[in-house]
């Protein structure tokens, strides 16, 4: 696995940190804000493109293209993965929500002040959605199945899930997965606030994201990518893998309800929760912990409660769920896959982070959602939820993999 957040650039340092409560969200640093009604975001910082490729490739790649590449390469330098050894049987499936928001605003501020023969020729290929996937697989060398998932803020969820589709019907042996997003400039923040999505707790940027509490106010924007390497079984034993997890199950399903905002009963939510675990051949019972989409977002948070209960029943009362917006806030299409990272290492590391800012909950958010600390706990099964504009609900379901 390889990460870049706001809370870290490598899994260890990502995981330590999570842990133990911290945020990742400060005041913008990397443009000016003084136009805009929002001066807070999760950036990444100290990110050096130039640690995971040459400068001539950086220079022809967003942000996050070049997130995605640097977790990628993370992801395969740890794995051992020799991808030269059998290129056309590795592939890509990576999301993105937006793409390359950045160099399309700074193109379009080039083109007003200078004129259209100013604008970069490599405009488009750095722009859009699928490039890092293509980047990934150029700088990687796989050769074998290659797409892109543009699904808003489900998109590194339906990555993930596609991906082992891919492999489960013999179409590659190995699979990069993941999800990346560079969303922090003046039309990104801008957009979303004008949305009123956007939380205004501008005097305590660490305070700000709150899931499931009373006093929330809107969703905190995040950068950075996730990336996770998908093997056959058979295949990665026979290369000696290290296995953190297996990817059991993956349901999706269709809002049908609004442009932006959830279904309000939490059913069709549900209905991605239950087809994961339904193709997992795993009980309601059996699950001990979710990864909530957990936005901050006043809608949001209480139509996933109303969905995991939808889901599990009676069992809902039991389940641990926690947040890792609360600390990374929202980065798009690449928080499933981010969060699918924080899922597998709660099966393997044997803890479960918290949902900070959780002080005051909101009554109509009822459930366990790991107020604060950290808890120690054995999870065998965990469930990874991810819910998009457009009404794209994605769930992944990961059990502990027992040889």
């Amino acid at each position: 696995m390889g990460v870049v957040t706001a809370l870290g650039h490598t899994v260890d340092e990502f995981w330590r940190r999570l842990v133990a409560g911290e945020s990742g969200v400060g005041r913008i640093t990397r443009f000016d804000d003084s136009v805009l009604s929002v001066h807070i975001a999760a950036e990444l910082k100290d990110f050096d493109a130039h640690n995971y490729m040459d400068k001539r490739s950086a220079r022809r790649m967003d942000d996050f293209s070049r997130y995605a590449v640097a977790a990628a390469r993370m992801a395969q330098e740890e794995s051992g993965l020799d991808v030269a050894a059998e290129p056309d049987r590795v592939g890509a499936v990576i999301g993105t929500g937006v793409g390359g928001l950045t160099t399309f605003q700074n193109q379009i501020d080039a083109m007003r002040e200078k004129g259209a023969d100013r604008i970069n020729p490599l405009f488009i290929p750095t722009m859009i959605p699928n490039m890092a996937a293509g980047q990934v697989s150029l700088e990687l060398g796989a050769k074998g199945p290659l797409t892109a998932v543009c699904t808003a803020c489900a998109a590194g969820s339906n990555a993930i899930g596609d991906a082992s589709e891919i492999i489960r019907r013999g179409d590659a042996e190995v699979m990069f997965a993941g999800g990346a997003e560079a969303p922090i400039c003046t039309i990104g923040v801008g957009a979303f606030a004008a949305m009123r999505a956007l939380s205004t707790r501008n005097d305590d940027p660490a305070a700000a994201s709150r899931p499931f509490d009373l006093n929330r106010d809107g969703f905190i924007m995040g950068e950075g990518a996730g990336m996770l390497i998908l093997e056959e079984l058979d295949h990665a034993r026979r290369r000696g893998a290290r296995i953190y997890a297996e990817l059991a199950g993956y349901g999706m399903s269709s809002d049908s309800f609004h442009l932006t905002l959830p279904d309000e009963t939490g059913e069709s939510q549900a209905r991605a929760m239950t087809m994961a675990l339904k193709k997992a051949d795993i009980r309601p019972d059996e699950v001990q912990y979710v990864n909530a989409h957990g936005t901050s977002t006043q809608a949001g948070d209480i139509s996933e409660t109303k969905a995991v209960k939808h889901a599990f029943g009676d069992h809902a009362a039991k389940l641990a769920i926690s947040s890792t917006k609360s600390m990374l806030g929202h980065s798009l299409g690449a928080s499933g896959a981010i969060e699918a990272v924080a899922c597998v290492l709660t099966i393997n590391r044997g803890v479960i982070h918290p949902t900070i800012n959780l002080d005051t909950p909101d009554p109509s958010c009822d459930l366990d959602y790991v107020p604060n600390v950290a808890r120690p706990a054995k999870v065998d099964v965990a469930l990874s939820n991810s819910f998009g504009f457009g009404g794209h609900d994605v769930s992944l379901a990961f059990r502990r993999f027992e040889d």
